[in-house]
């Protein structure tokens, strides 16, 4: 092979090198750049916190240990007597001071007797050190009061603080006079600053965690809230389907009129049912006592159920109308599901302050998997379903309270309490029966 072709082929590996280096070139700064774009969308979204940047650790104190460095100098030009002591002596001292700064940044090893301990040898050996030397050795003061103010907190802070000052300025005014009160007020003002921005960045961090937890609580939240609605919202819908389709299967053989009418009411109400489901998703969704009170009396009707509704007392606001509705409508559920009745009660009654519901049945009361269950006064009972268990939450919330069990004379009965509405609208008569 000639030194030309030798050279050519040196060429050619070379830009193929280069051409290979530019292309992943291209590729790190296209993913970077698309990196940097979906990281901007996520945070405008507010999918993504605020960069918190590294947890704070004894490094960011390390670089204070520069103050030290004219007294490092002086043990290499003949200006310090005994360097070996000298030498011992400040190896000690940023031992210490380095043991103290990474554990002054957890509250349990911050607070622990070895931190104390190792502090107060550090104040001894800074003290030892600035006495027999003078000169920059006393520049190890500020730092004493740094890591005073980095180890310790409120109480112990301000006498501490104070001690170290005077202290500072005792052993600098033995050595440069007045002019040692600069140590002494560079000690202080260290000890103090330094404990403020430790402060504030536990501040800071706890503040963080809250927030965090509150919005981990909310999202826990939301998602109680949907699961209710859904449930209240598919039982109830699933059993008037249910009730209505049975309906209309007796009647097609005699009456084919009456089961297309049944067939349009289960059109309606899977309509209605889509409805609000997506408003109980988007969390709009305000229940209507008066809705629920129809809707009732059709599915207890299409069951052969004779319902009888009495009402009486002030005008209910609509807070407390909507979770009555939801009694209503879980109660209701219950009685067509699993009771086998053949008449439903629901009495409506109000007081100066708190509005009362009742729904009962003359069935034989039994409890079933469908959410239904004996709910005591504070939420409890025995073989308590998953419906009266969140209507029991609902209400508390709202400072009432739901009961339901079998009745003394047969059947069985849901009551629910709530405090009346101050903004109450006059929305119905002061009494109304309808059967």
């Amino acid at each position: 092979m000639s030194c030309t072709q030798k050279v050519r082929g040196r060429f050619e590996a070379t830009r193929a090198a280069v051409r290979e280096a530019r292309e992943h070139q291209r590729h790190y700064a296209a993913n970077k750049t698309r990196l940097k774009a979906e990281w901007r969308a996520a945070r405008r979204a507010g999918e993504l916190p605020e960069n918190p940047g590294p947890p704070p650790s004894g490094f960011t104190l390390l670089p204070w240990l520069l103050l030290g460095m004219g007294a490092f100098s002086n043990l290499f030009k003949d200006q310090t007597p005994n360097p070996w002591i000298g030498a011992l002596g400040l190896l000690t001292f940023n031992s210490l001071y380095i043991y103290v700064a990474f554990r002054a940044f957890r509250r349990q090893t911050r607070e622990a007797r070895s931190t104390r301990v190792a502090l107060a040898l550090l104040a001894v050996v800074t003290c030892a050190l600035a006495a027999g030397y003078g000169g920059n050795w006393l520049l190890f003061f500020p730092l004493l009061g740094l890591a005073t103010g980095a180890a310790l907190r409120l109480s112990y802070l301000r006498p501490a603080g104070t001690a170290v000052a005077v202290l500072a300025g005792a052993v600098s005014c033995f050595h440069d006079g007045w002019g040692g009160l600069d140590i002494a007020y560079a000690t202080w003002i260290s000890t103090m600053v330094t404990a403020a921005i430790m402060r504030l960045s536990e501040a800071v961090r706890e503040l963080r965690a809250a927030r965090e937890e509150l919005a981990r609580r909310a999202v826990e939240k939301e998602r109680l809230r949907f699961s209710r609605d859904l449930h209240d919202l598919l039982g109830h819908t699933m059993s008037v389907i249910v009730v209505k389709s049975e309906a209309a299967r007796r009647l097609a053989a005699r009456d084919l009129d009456a089961a297309l009418d049944q067939i349009t009411d289960i059109e309606s109400v899977g309509r209605q049912a889509l409805t609000e489901i997506r408003e109980a998703v988007t969390g709009y969704r305000q229940g209507s006592l008066d809705t629920e009170l129809d809707r009732a009396h059709s599915a207890l009707t299409a069951a052969g159920i004779e319902l009888t509704v009495t009402r009486s007392g002030p005008p209910l606001g609509p807070q407390t109308e909507a979770l009555l509705g939801w009694v209503v409508r879980e109660a209701v559920t219950n009685v067509v599901r699993h009771s086998t009745a053949q008449r439903c009660e629901i009495t409506l009654s109000g007081g100066a302050e708190r509005a009362r519901l009742s729904v009962a049945d003359d069935g034989a009361g039994a409890v079933g998997d469908g959410g239904v269950g004996v709910v005591g006064p504070g939420g409890s009972g025995a073989r308590g379903g998953t419906g009266l268990t969140g209507l029991t939450e609902r209400l508390a919330a709202a400072g009432g309270s739901l009961t339901a069990g079998p009745r003394a004379r047969g059947g069985f009965a849901v009551s629910a309490e709530l405090p009346l509405d101050v903004d109450a609208p006059d929305a119905h008569p002061a009494v109304a029966e309808r059967a």
